[in-house]
This record gives C-alpha cells, sequence and structure tokens, in this order.
C-alpha cells in the first residue's frame, strides 16, 4: 500500500513546502550582491551593520530553508511512487549541483564572509587591502552559486531523463 502518489495530499503539501523552502531560502540570498553594494557604499558602523544584518539573514535563516529543500525534494522523489526515479538525470544532477553549492558555501564562501565582517566591524584598524580581496572573491563566488541554483530550477522545471 502507498503512502502517497504525485496526486495525493501529501504528495502535494509537500511540494508546497519544497518550493515555499526554495522560494525563503534562495530567495533570502539571491540579491546578496546588492546588500554588499550598499556595504561599499557605507564605509562604517553603518556599512558593517547592513553586513551583520546579511550575514544573519543568509546563514541564520535562509541556510535551514535550503537544507530543507534537499529534504524535501528527496522525500518527493521517495513518495512519487516511481514517477520520479533518483536515476533520471534531472533529480541525480540536481543533487550533484546542490552538493557542489552546500560544499562552496560552506567550504569557501561562508568563511570568506565571515572573515569580511569581522573586519568590517573592527572599523577603521582594518586591514582595507584584505576587505578588498574578500569582496572580491565574495563577488566572484556569490553570482557562481546563483548560476547553480538557476541551473538546478532548469532540471526541475524541464525534467531531462524523464
Amino acid at each position: 500500500m502507498l503512502l502517497a502518489t504525485t496526486n495525493s495530499g501529501i504528495y502535494k503539501f509537500l511540494f508546497v513546502l519544497h518550493i515555499l523552502a526554495a522560494i525563503v531560502g534562495f530567495g533570502s540570498v539571491m540579491l546578496n550582491g546588492v546588500y554588499a553594494a550598499h556595504v561599499s557604499r557605507r564605509p562604517g558602523p553603518e556599512g558593517a551593520a547592513i553586513a551583520e544584518a546579511n550575514y544573519d539573514v543568509s546563514f541564520g535563516w535562509a541556510m535551514w530553508f535550503i537544507y530543507g529543500v534537499i529534504i524535501l525534494g528527496l522525500a518527493l522523489v521517495g513518495l512519487s511512487d516511481k514517477a520520479w526515479k533518483f536515476s533520471q538525470t534531472w533529480v541525480w544532477l540536481s543533487v550533484v549541483l546542490y552538493l557542489v553549492l552546500i560544499g562552496l558555501v560552506h567550504g569557501l564562501h561562508r568563511p570568506n564572509e565571515r572573515r569580511l565582517l569581522e573586519l568590517l566591524r573592527a572599523g577603521p584598524t582594518a586591514d582595507t587591502a584584505e576587505i578588498e580581496r574578500r569582496a572580491q572573491l565574495a563577488g566572484r563566488v556569490g553570482p557562481v552559486l546563483s548560476l547553480i541554483v538557476v541551473a538546478i530550477l532548469f532540471l526541475m522545471v524541464w525534467k531531462p531523463g524523464v
């Protein structure tokens, strides 16, 4: 006896949660470059406050929803009564891209952002050359992360390999 199919209420409810988690999680971080531009135009405590708020939202809140996206997505595949399979290109490639994204965030982006925030909090005593280097790195990594999210979104919509 199946607990769910793609037409069941539980499947549709989890699908809504999956989409909502993606909107809240990825939506919260897709405009981080805009916040960075505001930080660069407001040196000192004002810019540091913007950076701190952005860091808190990105890594204190949005990441939990981003983790929820994969958990709910995997649950949807499992509950789909084999309509979706882990062997389908769009499923396994989405998982691989998601893992690359999480690896880049935790291995490179978050540590860089954390150090950048520490430097901004230090104020005039901070190493301005390091601030510039870290801001440039964030400016390169951020768009790569966004492109990975867009690629996953394309896979979800077009479902190659079905």
